[in-house]
């Protein structure tokens, strides 16, 4: 069970750097370093295993999956159609307004 009081820790991209640069370079273990360093080892073979994909030595299980820049990129063009479909939506409610008001008032026979 986690503990609702307890404040999400924080590192750093050097701090991160670091980390990974200890699992890739010396080929400690991802458990060891996280150990040594005191950080989940979840977290840590999770920022391994993004390394790789980044430096292009995925391995079978991560074919297909984002680098850093396009995982990027997809964050900053999912953005951006969310705002253009506020936009198209605004418009297209502001001309049915506007069409409405040029209607001829409807008259009771």
């Amino acid at each position: 069970m986690t503990n609702p009081t307890r404040t999400r820790r924080r590192f750093t991209p050097q701090q991160k750097e670091e980390a990974v640069e200890l699992c890739l370079q010396e080929g400690l273990s991802c458990n060891a370093v996280a150990e040594r360093l005191g950080l989940p080892s979840s977290s840590l073979a999770r920022w391994v295993r993004q390394a790789r994909i980044d430096r292009g030595q995925a391995g079978p299980r991560d074919q297909g999956l984002l680098t850093s820049e396009e995982r990027a990129e997809l964050a900053r063009l999912r953005k951006e159609n969310r705002e253009l479909r506020r936009e198209k939506d605004f418009f297209r409610l502001a001309a049915a307004h506007f069409a409405k008001e040029q209607l001829p008032p409807r008259g009771f026979a």
